[in-house]
């Protein structure tokens, strides 16, 4: 039997996130993984979100991460073509490395961060965060381990497991996570129900090698190119920015099952060439909009995938679990360090289900309207003629503008707050966002907007493993900060200080609590001493 803290069902990116934020904050983690240390994962996901990004800069992978992937002159774009060796007829500009370095203008060039997003395949992104993650000395890794079944009792949970010898192990803690993706181990075990769409569309999707690719296009490279002629639909996304791809081809509502299409057929309409390519794996999916009843039963949680699943529109499938890991993280490491109660947790499913939900409704109702867009194109729009090139001018602005929410999603970046959470003290404000658009706010619940402090640094990092004050030194003053601090160390709860730099624009009036992972908990002008036992999940205050 292995003992620990914290037991993780998946290495995933979800599950190492959690790991190695658990870790920081002095917990002993156990990660359990189907893959060998080191085997490639699967070719998924290909955006990291600005958010994810800031959480993974306090891990200290975000400047790795950013190095990894596309090459530093490579576009970010989104190109709209009718093949791949097409000309282009619509382009949203997105910054590569290099261009975010010289302060190129693009979609997302002008959100409030020191960490806007990535565009990296997980081939890159998932071996970044094992490796740092298995660095960590409280971090145990298993790998090339089935777990056939959880279960728990009133103070623990445990994983059962089967080595590649046939032996069983079971694995102990006083929570387990479940970050197994959809087809989760942990949720069947518990009976947890999955509710939504079950099939939105199916894709047939195929990771493949064309060397002269590149030098047959018309058109500058893109990250990802989205090909649409009458044929055929389809995006592909530059995996290494030189010869290796990752094609998607949309399926059409009469094409019955992945079977029925001749894969090789569709891969050449979409290139739009027939040229020899190598196929590196195939990987079909379907899209669904399917949410778990619950994310957490007693002692066992469900983060990622396990929970939550829709069409990745907003590249939101792993960025939303990497959010539920940095929302779960900092409220079991608070318990387990003995500072927070036990009813702490329960702030996790009341914050992130709801939000869970808005977000698919956002990815589902842009799905919908890409999978019309694609059934209605105009039948002239490869004719090599003046109405054709009217044609695809007209359709390249419709695309150009349906899409850039998706590639620009600052609102569900930034916009997103919790106002059903037992840990934050609501004080009637509730800022709208949409999925690219919203408002900085200090209102209880929101992300706590992008500022520098009054030593120069910035506010995110000085975030910390606890609860930290910030407004400017005349407020904390006025508010008595000093004298809250001390009263939550006596009850072992971190607080830090942080003093704003002086701000013409947007000041908070009065002070905030921030929570680790970036929301703010409480506005006002007082820090009343009543309000420590409501930070801390005891319901007081």
């Amino acid at each position: 039997m292995v003992d620990t803290d914290v037991v993780i069902v998946g290495g995933g990116p979800v599950g190492l996130t959690l790991a190695m934020w658990l870790a920081d904050a002095g917990a002993d983690v156990t990660v359990l993984e189907r893959r060998s240390l080191g085997e490639p994962p699967p070719v998924k996901c290909n955006h990291i979100s600005s958010r994810s990004m800031e959480i993974l800069r306090r891990l200290g992978v975000a400047s790795e991460l950013r190095a990894a992937g596309l090459p530093d002159e490579h576009a970010h774009d989104a190109a709209f073509r009718t093949s791949m060796v097409a000309e282009d007829f619509g382009r949203i500009a997105i910054p590569g490395r290099a261009g975010r370095v010289r302060g190129d203008q693009g979609v997302d060039s002008w959100w409030p961060t020191p960490e806007p997003p990535h565009r990296v395949n997980q081939l890159y992104m998932e071996p970044i965060l094992q490796r740092h993650a298995v660095e960590r000395e409280n971090v145990h890794f298993l790998g090339s381990v089935d777990v056939v079944d959880v279960g728990q009792s009133d103070d623990r949970a445990w994983a059962v497991v089967s080595r590649p010898d046939g032996a069983s192990v079971e694995v102990h803690g006083r929570y387990l996570v479940g970050c197994d993706g959809g087809r989760s181990t942990v949720r069947r075990s518990l009976g947890i129900p999955m509710v939504g769409d079950a099939e939105i569309q199916r894709v047939q999707s195929t990771f493949v090698e064309v060397p002269s690719l590149a030098a047959m296009m018309a058109s500058e490279p893109a990250w990802a190119t989205i090909v649409l002629n009458t044929h055929r639909s389809g995006t592909a996304y530059a995996i290494d920015g030189e010869a290796r791809w990752l094609i998607h081809n949309y399926l059409r509502a009469d094409e019955a099952d992945f079977e029925s299409v001749d894969r090789h057929a569709a891969l050449r309409t979409i290139l739009g060439v027939d040229v020899r390519y190598d196929v590196i794996s195939n990987e079909d999916w379907v899209g669904r909009r399917l949410i778990a009843e619950r994310f957490r039963r007693d002692r066992i949680l469900l983060c990622g995938d396990a929970a939550h699943i829709w069409v990745p529109y907003a590249g939101y499938g792993m960025n939303a679990g990497i959010a539920d890991a940095a929302n779960l993280a900092w409220l079991l490491a608070a318990v387990l360090a003995g500072w927070g109660d036990e009813l702490l947790v329960d702030a996790y499913e009341a914050e992130r289900l709801p939000i869970t939900e808005q977000v698919s409704w956002y990815a589902m109702d842009h799905a919908e309207r890409m999978i019309r867009n694609r059934e209605a194109i105009p039948e002239d729009i490869e004719e090599d003629s003046s109405a054709g090139e009217v044609t695809r001018e007209r359709y390249g602005r419709a695309m150009v503008e349906l899409n850039t929410p998706q590639y620009a999603c600052a609102g569900l970046n930034f916009g997103y707050f919790y106002d059903r959470s037992p840990i934050v003290i609501p004080d009637g404000a509730a800022p709208e966002y949409s999925m690219d658009r919203f408002v900085e706010s200090w209102a209880p619940g929101c992300r706590a907007p992008h500022r520098r402090l009054a030593d120069g640094s910035w506010l995110l990092d000085a975030l910390g493993d606890g609860y930290t004050v910030a407004g400017s030194e005349d407020a904390l003053r006025r508010a008595g900060a000093d004298a809250w601090v001390e009263a939550a160390a006596e009850k072992r709860m971190p607080v830090a200080v942080a003093a704003l730099a002086a701000s013409s624009e947007h000041d908070v009036s009065g002070i905030v609590v921030i929570r680790p992972d970036g929301h703010i908990a409480y506005r006002g002008d007082e820090l009343p001493l009543r309000l420590l036992g409501r930070l801390c999940g005891r319901g007081e205050g």
